[in-house]
C-alpha cells in the first residue's frame, strides 16, 4: 500500500548583500506525494557572482539539519550527494532537487541555500 508523504520546502537566504535564494513562484511549499514516486523542489536565486555554490538540506522535527547535496553553478559544475536518490540541476538563476523513490522517512522540512565565492 502506498502512503502519501508530506514534504515541506522552506527556503533559507543566509547570504550577503544582494545575493538571495527563494522558492520559485510556481513551487508549492506543502507537497504531498506517494511513496515510490519522485518529487522535485525548485528554488530561484540571484547573485552577481560567478562562483555559485548551491546546497540542499532537510530537517526532521527537533533535529539538526541533515546535508543532502551540494552543487556548483555557473563557473563550477561539480555535484556531491549523500544519497544517490538525490540529484540536482542548476541554471544561472535556479536550482532543483529531485528525490527519487520517496520513502516515509523523506517526510521533512527541506532547505536550499546559496553560498557565493570571491570573484
Amino acid at each position: 500500500m502506498k502512503r502519501n508523504l508530506l514534504i515541506i520546502l522552506i527556503i533559507t537566504s543566509g547570504v550577503f548583500g544582494a545575493d538571495q535564494i527563494e522558492p520559485s513562484e510556481d513551487q508549492k511549499t506543502d507537497i504531498f506525494e506517494k511513496e515510490g514516486e519522485p518529487v522535485t523542489l525548485k528554488c530561484d536565486y540571484d547573485t552577481s557572482s560567478e562562483n555559485v555554490y548551491l546546497y540542499w538540506y532537510r530537517q526532521y522535527p527537533n533535529r539538526a539539519l541533515q546535508y543532502l547535496l551540494r552543487r556548483g553553478a555557473r563557473r563550477e559544475s561539480y555535484s556531491h550527494t549523500s544519497d544517490s536518490r538525490f540529484s540536482s540541476t542548476a541554471s544561472r538563476s535556479s536550482t532543483e532537487l529531485t528525490v527519487r523513490g520517496l520513502r516515509l522517512a523523506d517526510t521533512a522540512l527541506y532547505y536550499c541555500a546559496l553560498r557565493v565565492g570571491a570573484q
